[in-house]
């Protein structure tokens, strides 16, 4: 058998010469005008996660993480995250779990980023501008907050931009820019539903250029933000996870959650 890495380069050549010859295994290209180049990709359709591509934590991994600014109620872990039948699969279990930051948690859940594994790593990939696109079926519990954003290499924030952020509700979509305004943190907020998001997979995208932001869902675009003091210019990782609690926790009757994810993919032009 070919080494692992050896097979995901051969596998990565036929997609892009699929891609490239427009075949029926082709990918199409964003709903936009331009000149443009798979950056980027990931379709899932192995058994594993691809470490080489993703990273299970935030860049301050340490056996695990949180972001405690948004007092989320989950621990990510690795075994929270897994591949199968095509699709990506980030798990939440109501469970008590240990963080090693010495505080105690009622779920773990998974996430995966584009990021270091731990502090004083490199990034895996980073991106200025391009199309960004994921396919993403929603859990339909209550009490979930599943996102698809992208945060600065620096690991410093804002700006940040939210392609796809469900708060606790499973009908409406919210889509952010965060920048720094001259009283800290300011942003523009754009929403579309109500729409059944949980019953199947919706593709959720952002076109960042260096003059506009404009989000998209399903290949319509639903926000758009020109304003120049808006719009980053700064390298940023890709995360996709599933936190819990945000705005509020789960009901009791709720102790599991998935969200599923068919393909991420990065164009440039």
């Amino acid at each position: 058998m070919l080494p692992r890495r050896l097979r995901q380069a051969l596998a990565a050549m036929v997609l892009l010469l699929a891609v490239a010859c427009g075949g029926e295994q082709g990918l199409a290209a964003p709903p936009v005008s331009g000149n443009w180049k798979l950056a980027f990709h990931d379709e899932f359709d192995g058994s594993e996660l691809d470490t080489d591509k993703w990273a299970t934590c935030y860049d301050w991994n340490r056996k695990g993480c949180t972001n405690s600014g948004n007092d989320e109620e989950q621990w990510y872990l690795p075994g929270q995250v897994s591949v199968g039948r095509g699709a990506l699969t980030l798990s939440a279990e109501r469970r008590t779990t240990r963080g090693s930051d010495g505080r105690t948690y009622p779920w773990k859940s998974g996430m995966i980023s584009t990021g270091r594994d731990h502090w004083d790593a490199r990034p895996r990939s980073t991106f200025t501008y391009g199309y960004f696109e994921a396919a993403i079926r929603i859990p339909p519990q209550a009490g979930m907050f599943p996102a698809f954003w992208m945060m600065p290499a620096s690991r410093f924030t804002p700006p940040e931009l939210d392609i796809m952020e469900f708060l606790g509700d499973t009908q409406r979509v919210f889509m952010y820019a965060h920048w720094r305004g001259p009283d800290g943190d300011s942003r523009a907020r754009g929403s579309y539903g109500p729409v059944a998001f949980p019953a199947k997979y919706h593709v959720f995208a952002l076109l960042w250029t260096p003059d506009e932001l404009s989000w998209y869902v399903d290949g319509v675009r639903r926000f758009r933000v020109t304003e120049p003091e808006r719009i980053p210019h700064v390298p940023m990782e890709v995360l996709v996870n599933l936190a819990v609690g945000v705005p509020k926790s789960p009901p009791r009757s709720v102790d599991s959650a998935e969200m599923k994810v068919d393909w991420v993919r990065v164009w440039q032009r």
